[in-house]
């Protein structure tokens, strides 16, 4: 059962790379076949590790030994058509081939662990995000929602960005937010927002209310660190509270430091004019202005994008801030999925592929 297993397993990498692994078992037979045919005085022979050497690019351990071992009977042809296995030249020459491929099969297992390893790792962190930002319902009253998390770290699918959604009876209450720091280091302060928004959003209509709520919450939180010797002086969280009502085709929200929504309508893209910002979470004893709810037009077929300045900072090769308003208006937005579908495209392709801090998106569209 063994053996057939193995052979079942050779055969899958054979499968995945078949087109592949004609390239070194072309060259086996191409060296093999010039180095039989010209003057025995000229070795071609060490040129076969080329084949084991380029296997592990699209193969796996079991096909590099497979195309290691075809090397080495190659080798061990010539050596017999070109003055005799048990010469001294030839004996050398299979002796090195053969060290070289046990040192290539052994990075070629290495690596495969390191794959491995590399999965779990981002196993494990998609389970994480799945239970810290559970997805938003694609619908919502008469909303309708999508969202986007791109992080920065490459091993992980979450870090200090957050959102959430809470249904009330007449109204759709959102957080926004964002974590002093970025990547796994800012998770358990995400954490301890996001677990208090779900059990405060439902105490409080107001969104300055609940706002001051969650500034309590997570100031909690802190002081535990602190108690566990941990330096949380400089952590904050800045953030946007949202209650969209169902049957008022507006929005109310309280700004804590964070950067104010885009509201996309006609072609149009438009930051909602703020006029009041309060404090970050975590700073409220410092800050001199209370949180006040304010209150603007959300009108039917209109999008509130809300967004993180992850996506505001990101930069170009020339230093270039993304110019988030001017490309939500020229991206297509059919639906809110659409509209950020385009827009994680267009902002990857503005930094050359990778973010150098988190961003999260979330669109809400009011339907006609």
């Amino acid at each position: 059962m063994g053996a057939r297993r193995r052979l079942v397993e050779l055969l899958g990498e054979w499968r995945t790379g078949h087109l592949m692994v004609l390239l070194p078992l072309g060259l086996i037979v191409l060296i093999s076949a010039v180095d039989i045919s010209i003057s025995p005085n000229i070795h071609l022979g060490p040129l076969l590790v080329v084949a084991p050497a380029i296997t592990p690019s699209f193969a796996g351990t079991r096909l590099t030994v497979l195309v290691g071992v075809l090397a080495l009977i190659a080798q061990a042809v010539i050596a017999v058509l070109h003055g005799g296995l048990f010469t001294a030249n030839h004996q050398a020459q299979l002796l090195a081939l053969t060290v070289v491929t046990g040192v290539i099969v052994g990075y070629t297992r290495l690596r495969e662990r390191h794959d491995r390893e590399l999965d779990r790792v981002r196993t494990v962190s998609d389970a994480v995000q799945r239970v810290l930002m559970r997805p938003l319902p694609d619908h919502a009253g008469p909303l309708r929602i999508a969202t986007r998390y791109l992080a920065a770290d490459d091993e992980a699918h979450v870090g200090g960005d957050l959102y959430a959604a809470v249904r009330t009876p007449h109204a759709t209450r959102l957080l926004i937010g964002d974590v002093r720091g970025k990547g796994l280091a800012a998770v358990g302060d995400a954490a301890a927002l996001l677990a208090a928004f779900r059990e405060l959003a439902h105490r409080h209509e107001d969104p300055a209310a609940l706002a001051d709520a969650l500034e309590t919450s997570y100031r909690r939180h802190l002081a535990e660190l602190t108690d566990s010797g941990q330096d949380v002086q400089e952590n904050f969280v800045t953030a946007l509270v949202l209650d969209l009502p169902d049957r008022r085709p507006t929005v109310r929200l309280t700004n804590c430091g964070h950067p104010p929504p885009l509201l996309l309508d006609r072609g149009r893209a438009r930051p909602l004019p703020l006029r009041r910002t309060g404090p970050p979470l975590g700073m409220g004893a410092l800050g001199p202005d209370e949180r006040r709810t304010e209150e603007f037009d959300f009108p039917p077929g209109s999008t509130l994008l809300l967004h993180t300045d992850g996506a505001t900072e990101a930069r170009d090769a020339d230093g270039t801030f993304y110019p988030l308003p001017d490309r939500a208006a020229a991206l297509p937005a059919d639906s809110p999925r659409a509209l950020l579908d385009a827009l994680r495209l267009d902002l990857l392709a503005h930094v050359g592929g990778r973010l150098l801090d988190d961003a999260a998106l979330v669109a809400v569209t009011r339907l006609r």
